[in-house]
């Protein structure tokens, strides 16, 4: 069970009510699971396996979750476990449309541009680099936060536009980028942020 894949469905926050109750902030962007969710398990941390915990009973509150574990039968039983995490096995994930992924799947795949504009050879591709993070908004796609080899960061946004092919099995990512993005993406030269800095004062003082 130690190698197994671990995703978490819910932070624990505080104790709510006097029987062990415990308030819960939803990690799922399906928290009608909730209701029929009978067994989980509870993760301290990394150097501790999950520990396996039956659910009682589970309601939503203003959005966030309500949880009440068997065991779990004070306030004071329900404070220890503040910060402690509710997590699932990754295979018993809800199952996604086919054109959708999770986001947690994007950490750690490389993604390729498949026809750099400024390619020197017809045909070859560009390594961009690994996905690091994902930043979510609520706009405007999502921005995949891409690591380069040469330690440069871009920030991508992970757009159907531009999305050509995932292969999660492979760890890769494919993807048609606009002309310019990845420069205007690059981090500032020395010349550029000092223009940025005078341009800043001279705000400031105005």
């Amino acid at each position: 069970m130690a190698s197994q894949s671990w995703v978490s469905v819910a932070r624990l926050v505080r104790p709510q009510g006097r029987r062990g109750e415990v308030l819960a902030e939803i990690l799922t962007d399906f928290p009608e699971r909730f209701a029929a969710m009978r067994n989980a398990f509870l993760s301290r941390g990394q150097s501790l396996p999950p520990e396996a915990i039956m659910i009682e009973n589970s309601w939503l509150h203003k959005g966030k979750v309500v949880l009440k574990f068997a065991g779990v039968d004070s306030i004071s039983a329900a404070e220890v476990l503040r910060g402690v995490e509710v997590v699932i096995p990754a295979a018993e994930r809800v199952a996604l449309d086919p054109d959708a992924v999770y986001i947690s799947d994007l950490i750690g795949c490389r993604l390729v541009d498949m026809h750099p504009a400024d390619a020197p050879v017809p045909g070859m591709v560009r390594d961009v680099g690994t996905v690091r993070d994902v930043i979510q908004q609520e706009e405007a796609a999502d921005l995949l936060v891409v690591a380069s080899a040469d330690g440069q960061e871009y920030e991508i946004p992970f757009a159907k536009a531009y999305l050509l092919r995932i292969d999660l099995g492979a760890r890769r990512l494919e993807m048609n980028l606009p002309p310019g993005l990845l420069d205007v993406n690059a981090p500032l030269n020395d010349e550029e942020r000092r223009a940025r800095q005078e341009t800043s004062e001279s705000e400031s003082q105005s």
